[in-house]
């Protein structure tokens, strides 16, 4: 899941928009800091698309440019938007993945929140409980 980022000068810093999320700007006094502010603001569009109850979108195809980036949300946003796409794709209630998962209903409403902190290992129990699971890649950061 990577977002086509647009970087452009702005007076002594950086001005970052997303194409594709046009709610999604940030910037940064220099290239650096925008990048790092970049992931930021994704997380954040992502997370509200999430909670607004919005489909989240698939991301953009790679594009060579001097001026766009791919960025990546957060690992820990891309494992939280996994598990609440799943959820809401598996036809499975609260209820039943409770049952599933032999915990009570309102953790499981917690875990769908996306701004609440679910760990990973949770995570990973509810995804296998919907029939997924994650995989995990590790890339060198440019």
């Amino acid at each position: 899941m990577q977002y086509l980022a647009h970087f452009e000068r702005d007076g002594d810093g950086w001005l970052v928009t997303f194409p594709s999320l046009p709610e999604a700007i940030t910037g940064g006094p220099d290239l650096a800091v925008a990048r790092t502010n970049a992931i930021d603001a994704l997380d954040v569009v992502l997370l509200t698309s999430a909670k607004d109850g919005r489909e989240i979108p698939p991301g953009d195809k790679p594009q060579k440019s001097k001026e766009h980036e791919l960025v990546s949300p957060s690992a820990s946003v891309v494992a939280k938007l996994g598990f609440v796409d799943a959820f809401r794709k598996s036809g499975v209630t609260r209820v039943e993945l409770a049952r599933r998962l032999g915990k009570a209903e309102g953790e499981i409403r917690r875990m769908l929140d996306p701004y609440h902190a679910t760990k990973l290992p949770a995570l990973e129990e509810a995804m296998k409980a919907l029939g997924k699971r994650y995989i995990l890649l590790v890339e060198e950061v440019a």
